[in-house]
């Protein structure tokens, strides 16, 4: 169903059970869970699905092993069985990954090794491998490219790595399969709550960001998971009491060539020089380096890096790899905003809840914050758990769950470049738009943009490069080159505005300042 019909529908429908305001992945997977309980169901996201917090992440499905050196046993048993779920939900997009640390200490064997185990221990059968302790030799056969100098050997354990654009844009096709109406650039610009018995709890204003005309939803229960914007729709709906629910967390992330570690395995530093811990992960044929944790008090949607972490970052990176990394080599460099719920008064984010939060307002509103993407079912659960506790909704199981979809084809490693094997089962109907041997850059080609068009609700460069390709996080100076092409594309398929000045604009964003110390 096309962004324009889904629309429509909206128009049509006089009420809703309930209104999801936000697209991420806590969104999705409520609105999805709802729709599966044969709820009526429409999420309103201000952007583009997963346009935030929930396209920037590590592109990791963890349990968490850092909570379970906090003794946070009960969070990673439950992180690890979501793991598990999410992989046999999307096999092309969702797969094992398999994580080497470098040991250069003695003592780092068992005090590592060890609690790696008990990892295994907790996932049981769910494991996706066996933890290892490696020699020096298969170290280095592991990792090429690693600093040799000091390397005693190695401690290799197995998470999961996933493309998280794609997995959202996915879930926002499951709820519309289901009759929910997932709507991108539905910017809510006023909730009101009614007072009426006979009307619908919720009175809800509507800005199309598209072609700018405002429109009313009507519905009986309202759940806010706009992530790190959680505060402004529960002050927008409670003006009077001013919330303060979320302490944001940047996370910064840089990608470089594969050239640097050229290897299917994860880098894990443990312990960089001020505590944090250090991923180089190969992604899509490049390698991603991150992440850092830093306060910020402002929200921008494209937030910008600050200098003292990409210095960090690459400082940090070039002590672990063997060739250190510069400026120059960075083809792109992306942000994102953490939720981390606010328990306490402290400006050290490492030390904030990463577990969700669930609160009601004294209108009956539900927001639901925090937390990661490999629990966003949990937290779906728990939030509409949350609704049926406060009456806004009647109690309803989900029916037997249907079996997941699989890809038509093998999936295809995510440590191989894009192409056709993320889009899974839909990858023969890419060919019946022109343009299937059209190559725009290697993986992508000119039905690509097409497709997302007409079947994943793309209305912008934005929309195309960045999340339906992901170019944009791979490769900026390319993104920008292409960019015009997949513009009038775009306008020939849809008639609007690609917005391709704002695109070009943003690539500048993604790409590292040259100024930015590295030694």
């Amino acid at each position: 169903m096309s962004r324009e019909a889904l629309f429509k529908q909206l128009r049509a429908t006089k009420r809703f059970d309930l209104a999801v305001v936000g697209g991420g992945a806590t969104g999705l997977g409520v609105a999805l869970n709802a729709a599966q309980r044969g709820f009526s169901v429409v999420l309103l996201e201000a952007f583009d699905f997963a346009s935030g917090t929930s396209s920037r992440s590590t592109k990791l499905l963890h349990g968490g092993v850092r909570y379970l050196a906090q003794g946070n046993i009960r969070l990673v048993s439950e992180a690890l069985h979501e793991r598990s779920v999410l992989m046999d939900m999307e096999p092309h997009l969702a797969q094992p990954l398999s994580f080497v640390m470098p040991i250069y200490r003695y003592w780092q064997v068992p005090f590592y090794g060890i609690g790696l185990k008990l990892y295994d221990l907790l996932a049981g059968k769910k494991a996706l491998g066996q933890t290892k302790i490696l020699s020096r030799q298969d170290t280095l056969a592991a990792l090429p490219g690693v600093e040799e100098k000091g390397l005693i050997g190695g401690i290799q354990y197995w998470d999961g790595q996933f493309e998280d654009a794609r997995f959202a844009l996915s879930l926002a096709k499951q709820i519309q399969q289901l009759g929910g109406l997932p709507i991108n650039y539905a910017r809510v610009t006023h909730v009101r709550r009614n007072k009426s018995a006979s009307a619908a709890r919720f009175s809800i204003e509507v800005r199309d960001a598209v072609d700018h005309q405002t429109w009313h939803v009507e519905a009986d229960a309202l759940v806010n998971a706009t992530g790190v914007w959680v505060d402004e729709l529960r002050n927008m709906l409670n003006p009077d009491q001013p919330s303060h629910l979320v302490a944001p967390s940047q996370g910064v992330h840089i990608v470089v060539g594969q050239e640097f570690l050229p290897t299917r395995h994860a880098l894990l530093v443990p312990k960089t020089s001020d505590g944090r811990v250090l991923f180089a992960v190969p992604w899509l044929g490049s390698l991603v380096i991150g992440t850092t944790d830093t306060p910020r008090q402002d929200l921008p949607l494209h937030p910008k890096p600050f200098e003292d972490e990409l210095t960090f970052l690459l400082t940090e990176a070039s002590q672990a790899l063997a060739r250190p990394i510069r400026c120059s080599d960075v083809k792109s460099v992306w942000v994102g905003l953490r939720p981390l719920v606010a328990l306490q008064d402290s400006q050290d984010t490492q030390t904030l809840s990463r577990e969700h939060t669930i609160v009601k307002d004294s209108s009956a509103m539900v927001s639901v914050t925090g937390g990661k993407w490999t629990t966003f079912r949990v937290m779906a659960e728990d939030t509409l758990k949350a609704c049926f506790e406060a009456g806004v909704l009647p109690d309803r199981p989900v029916p037997g769950r249907a079996a997941s979809q699989k890809p038509s084809t093998a999936a295809i490693s995510l440590t191989q470049p894009p192409g056709l094997h993320l889009y899974g089962q839909e990858q023969t109907s890419i060919g019946a738009f022109p343009g299937a041997d059209t190559v725009l850059f290697p993986g992508f080609t000119e039905a690509m943009v097409r497709y997302a068009a007409h079947r994943e609700w793309a209305t912008c460069v934005e929309d195309v490069l960045a999340r339906r390709s992901r170019l944009l996080f791979l490769d900026a100076a390319l993104a920008q080159a292409v960019a015009p092409k997949v513009a009038e594309i775009l306008f020939q398929e849809t008639g609007i505005d690609p917005k391709l000045d704002d695109f070009m604009a943003l690539t500048e964003q993604y790409r590292i300042p040259l100024a930015v110390n590295s030694s």
